[in-house]
Formats: C-alpha cells, structure tokens, sequence
C-alpha cells in the first residue's frame, strides 16, 4: 500500500485532508476508489485533530478493508474534515465534495463509492449526486428521512447496516430512510448488525466484513 504524505491530522490542521491508500507502485489506475467518511458530532467547530476518536475509528477501518480491495483494483482514501461538527447544515458537505474533486483529478472519471460512518454517512448521502459516484455504503448512519436527501441516490445503490443496540443513532431511522430510497435507487438493502451499539467497537470483523463486502456489491451492481 502507499499512501499520501501528512496524512495524520494536526490541531492546526486548516482545511481537509486526505489519508490515500493507493494501489500499489506500477498501478497508476485504480477501478475504482473507495472514499472512506468519518463520523462527527451534533455542533463542534472544533478541528478533526490526531485525537479524533471519529478518524482513529475510520482510518482502522480504511486499513482493515484496504488489502482485499487492492486485490480487486480498488483504493481507498479516507476523508479529514475540517471541523467535528454537522453544524445545522452539513460542514463536512463542501469537504466531501473537495475530496471527491481530487479523486476525479488524479484519477479522472473512476467510479467511486462512498463509505460512512454515522455523521460520514449522513454526508455521503449529500454528495451522492456527485459524478461518477456508484454508491453509498452507511455504518451506523445518521439520517433523517425527513431531512436528508434520497434524490440524490438516483442512479446509484445504497447499503446500510445498523445495530439494535445503538443509543447515538437510530436503527429505525435507517430501515425507514433505504425504504425511502427503494423507489429511487437502483438497488437499496438493509443489514440488521444485531445487538451491537455505535461505535464499531463490537463485533469488528464483522462490521469490517459488511464494509468490504457491500463495496464491492455496490460496485459489481454498478458494473464497474
């Protein structure tokens, strides 16, 4: 694996930053890239620093799916916000958007999919209109479907996976948002993780699993 210089963030770190796990020296190309969405908080203006349980959590996780992916042609880079918090109206959107352009700038058009951890997962959704994304898959999300857009996942497939146990984040509000998606989506599927909470800190191999696992559905669906 090789990855992007300073790729661990700074208190002072002051705008995004990306943790890239490209494709081994003399693959220029990747497939396609997985662009892995940390989770946050309600309001923090905070900056995501070294600290950050959110990241720490997201980038193991880019390291334990990574190895399986390069074998199948597929890097992944991971996303630092600038800041902890949604702040009412999304301030990991316009970060997301920034990292989805340099993927397109150093890859050009590879179909990316887009995996997120709770709030990382809210934010995908957002973006999800973006060029060349095949889709979204959300661990433990944060969504509202009263709220957060579905439309956005037109042409696209989403995945999600939510434990009963979780007091952060809401199964139900999951199964109701991909139900919401159904309609819209090329394809959308729900995984019942069982009694497992927020954080991703029970049951790791297999919440590792379902990651790697639903990228490469969403990208065999996709035809990539």
């Amino acid at each position: 694996m090789t990855s992007a210089p300073a790729t661990t963030p700074t208190d002072a770190a002051p705008g995004p930053g990306l943790t890239r796990l490209d494709l081994p020296d003399g693959v220029s190309t990747p497939r396609a890239v997985v662009l892995v969405l940390h989770g946050g908080t309600q309001v923090s203006t905070a900056p995501v620093a070294g600290r950050s349980a959110s990241w720490r959590r997201a980038a193991a996780l880019q390291r334990a799916v990574t190895p399986a992916l390069h074998d199948q042609g597929v890097a992944t880079w991971l996303l630092r916000y600038r800041v902890r918090g949604w702040n009412g109206g999304g301030d990991s959107v316009p970060d997301a958007r920034w990292a989805l352009g340099q993927v397109r700038e150093a890859h050009g058009e590879v179909p990316v999919v887009l995996l997120g951890h709770s709030m990382g997962a809210r934010t995908a959704v957002h973006v999800a209109d973006a060029p060349h994304v095949a889709g979204v898959v959300g661990l433990a999300p944060w969504w509202d479907p009263a709220s957060d857009p579905v439309r956005t996942l037109a042409g696209r497939h989403l995945r999600a996976a939510h434990g009963r146990t979780d007091k952060i984040t809401s199964a139900r509000m999951t199964r109701r948002y991909v139900a919401a998606a159904e309609p819209v989506a090329d394809s959308a599927a729900f995984t019942d993780m069982g009694r497992v909470g927020h954080y991703l800190l029970r049951r790791v191999e297999r919440w590792n699993a379902y990651a790697r696992d639903s990228v490469l559905e969403v990208l065999e669906a996709a035809r990539v």
